[in-house]
């Protein structure tokens, strides 16, 4: 079936925003009807009349292939009016004239029918990307039996949906398995290393029983990607993480592969939950003199569980000073997990004045309600 020009041949493929045709013919009649009162006004109406030959590339920068012909069409015709009824005293300077706007406009349609086959094209492969990206890092909150998480993920170029920071969420045989973790680096090789990790998480997250065990294969995940970026000449690159396990138990395991701590926020009290920090990222295990260790710590019914990445922690103010996240969280103990997240998400881009330095990564966790737990993710 033909299709438009200047219209994707999708149905489901995103669309750009053309203004519509009644705009068009609106901004067109009163540019023109400008040119003709300042003509009037200055005496030199038969001169600033050629200016209408400048409308089609105008309204090709921004119109559909439609809207150019018609504009092109409507200068070629004010042209020919206005030759006839003020001719030229040498008759080829008319024709030169009305050649010249007829040009024009076949150039403007061809230049805008190129624009539209471009815009389509960045569409289709925004939309491609927005699809993979999605597929990394799924849309909070995420629920399962034992936990509800859910938080703010800004990544620091506004153009993607995906950066650095990585999180995920597994309703494994052995509990709720919990990730967040961020990439050493920018761009899209610090990408691949994400899409590695999260594939590894979500695999082994059901088939490894122990919470090393899942560690241990986050890490030769990581070691597997830096093995093929270095056959491509690329970088290697280490990872920091905090994987958990919660279950129905009051007791959370947690593994920091040099990951900033977590943070247990209670009515009144606010707890920096303490863990091996000498357990290095992923990536670097094998510095390591001795294999990761399993640290554990209660997390109540009524407590918030806070993680998040060092976007939020080192966050500074124009002065240089870092953002207090401790003294925030005790002074707004008492927000729902739904909000905190976003607060301290809001809270740092004003104390920094709105200047992200880095991807930002902020989840808030607590013990699923009993009327709202759903089969596992």
């Amino acid at each position: 079936m033909a299709t438009r020009a200047d219209e994707p041949a999708d149905p489901d493929r995103p669309r750009a925003r053309w203004p519509s045709t009644g705009a068009v013919l609106l901004w067109v009649v009163g540019l023109t009807a400008l040119i003709l009162v300042l003509g009037l006004l200055t005496g030199t109406g038969v001169r600033l009349i050629g200016l209408v030959v400048f409308l089609p590339a105008f309204a090709a920068t921004f119109t559909t292939v439609r809207q150019t012909v018609f504009t092109a069409c409507w200068s070629a015709a004010v042209m020919a009016l206005s030759l006839v009824y003020h001719p030229a005293p040498n008759r080829s300077d008319d024709i030169v004239a009305l050649t010249l706007t007829v040009v024009f406009g076949v150039l403007s349609v061809l230049g805008c029918r190129y624009r539209i086959r471009h815009e389509s094209e960045m569409l289709r492969l925004r939309s491609t990307a927005t699809a993979m990206q999605r597929s990394i890092l799924r849309p909070l909150p995420l629920l399962t039996d034992q936990v509800l998480m859910d938080g703010v993920y800004e990544p620091l170029q506004e153009d993607k949906l995906v950066g650095g920071d990585i999180y995920d969420l597994a309703a494994s045989p052995y509990g709720t398995r919990v990730l967040i973790g961020d990439v050493q680096g920018k761009g899209l090789p610090a990408i691949g290393t994400a899409f590695a990790v999260i594939g590894a998480f979500r695999e082994a997250a059901y088939r490894e029983p122990t919470l090393s065990g899942l560690a241990d294969a986050l890490e030769e995940a990581v070691v597997r990607h830096n093995a093929i970026a270095a056959e491509a000449d690329e970088p290697e690159r280490f990872v920091t993480a905090l994987v958990l396990c919660i279950d129905d138990s009051p007791t959370v395991q947690a593994i920091s592969c040099g990951h900033p701590r977590p943070y247990l926020v209670g009515p009144g009290a606010t707890v920096s939950v303490l863990l091996d920090e000498a357990d290095l990222p992923l990536g670097l295990g094998s510095l390591a003199p001795a294999p990761r260790t399993v640290g554990r710590f209660d997390f109540p019914f009524d407590t918030t569980l806070l993680l998040c990445t060092d976007g939020l922690t080192e966050t500074r103010a124009p002065d240089g000073t870092f953002f207090p996240l401790e003294k925030r969280l005790a002074e707004e103990a008492g927000l729902p997990p739904t909000r905190l997240a976003r607060f301290l998400h809001a809270d740092s881009r004003a104390f920094s004045a709105g200047h992200q330095q880095d991807d930002i990564a902020v989840l808030a966790l607590c013990r699923a309600p009993a009327a709202d737990r759903s089969p596992a993710v």
